[in-house]
């Protein structure tokens, strides 16, 4: 049988990608429609290899689906993606330094639970006296009994509860 290309197994043989990955890749639309033999058997062109590296290394840096799946359309469409994907790397940042701030907020208030447990009293509660009676302050030092919001624009006080 002549075919020019490979067999679904061969080019998951040498992406080291599983079956499944490369048809989940087709329905996505990142690989594009394969040839099928006569027998039905999926024939890939020997340019999904170099695709297919593409893919792994985006998905390795973070890139969802929907996104690698933009910038291999923008490149199918004649175009240079490197805007486009220049822009999705800045948002990625961004949204990577909203969630270190986050966190960094929450390990600080962590910390501070921590430090006032090991310095209070016991007192009655219904679960755990060390949350229950935790007072979250805002920035601009008015009184919140919850830790829900903007974790980022809250700090925690030990300050007792009235």
């Amino acid at each position: 049988m002549a075919r020019d290309g490979l067999l679904i197994g061969e080019l998951a043989a040498r992406t080291r990608l599983s079956r499944k990955a490369l048809r989940l890749y087709e329905r996505a639309g990142i690989l594009p429609p394969v040839r099928r033999t006569e027998s039905g058997y999926r024939v890939y062109g020997l340019d999904a290899v170099a695709l297919l590296a593409f893919v792994a290394q985006a998905r390795r840096l973070g890139f969802r689906l929907d996104e690698i799946k933009s910038i291999v359309t923008v490149k199918r469409s004649g175009r240079t993606p490197c805007l486009h994907v220049a822009n999705l790397v800045q948002a990625k940042l961004d949204s990577i330094e909203r969630t270190l701030s986050d966190l960094a907020e929450v390990r600080r208030q962590l910390q501070a639970l921590l430090v006032a447990s090991k310095s209070r009293p016991a007192r009655a509660a219904a679960v755990c006296p060390c949350i229950e009676h935790l007072t979250v302050v805002k920035e601009g030092g008015e009184r919140d009994g919850t830790l829900q919001g903007d974790a980022v624009s809250r700090r925690v006080r030990s300050v007792p509860r009235r």
